[in-house]
């Protein structure tokens, strides 16, 4: 009798922890760049870019690595749309702007593996971008003379939009 009181009290508590597990919203909001955020940041990188004489291609993704906006200057190179977006889904999903992912992921350190995995692109100029404490969009910039100058772009086209994002 006590085994049989003991095993009905272990499954109304394992009835309860189902139940409030069951509690639980099913689904979550999350917070994405809007494609005209998008659009403003990546024609702010585009701006500093040419001020500084230099022709690129720049991408911005939404927070779950989609190609929102792609603007290409005239001489850029054709590599780099597809570059500038490898590097914004480099930031983005590895939440760390590309010049610090080159540096975290050299031959020899433990994480080296993953610049094979596809669509890495492992070259700075790829930035993520937050907004109110949340991932929300990375932005990708290719085609100036370094990853440098790339950054520098990059980080141009971020703070164009950043009174926007901080929410």
């Amino acid at each position: 009798m006590a085994h049989q009181f003991r095993r009905l009290a272990i499954l109304a508590a394992a009835a309860a922890a189902v139940s409030a597990a069951g509690a639980q919203q099913a689904t979550y909001q999350v917070r994405s760049i809007t494609p005209e955020a998008a659009l403003k940041a990546a024609s702010a990188a585009l701006a500093a870019c040419q001020k500084n004489g230099h022709q690129v291609a720049v991408a911005v993704t939404d927070r779950a690595g989609h190609p929102l906006v792609m603007l290409r200057d005239r001489h850029a190179g054709p590599h780099t749309p597809q570059t500038a977006t490898g590097k914004a889904y480099t930031a983005l999903s590895f939440k760390l702007n590309t010049t610090e992912f080159v540096r975290a992921t050299q031959s020899g350190q433990p994480a080296s593996g993953i610049r094979q995995l596809p669509g890495v692109v492992a070259v700075g100029g790829g930035w993520p971008i937050e907004g109110g404490g949340s991932l929300v969009a990375a932005i990708g910039v290719s085609g100036a003379p370094g990853g440098d100058a790339d950054d520098v772009c990059a980080k141009a086209g971020i703070a164009a939009i950043r009174d926007d994002l901080d929410f």
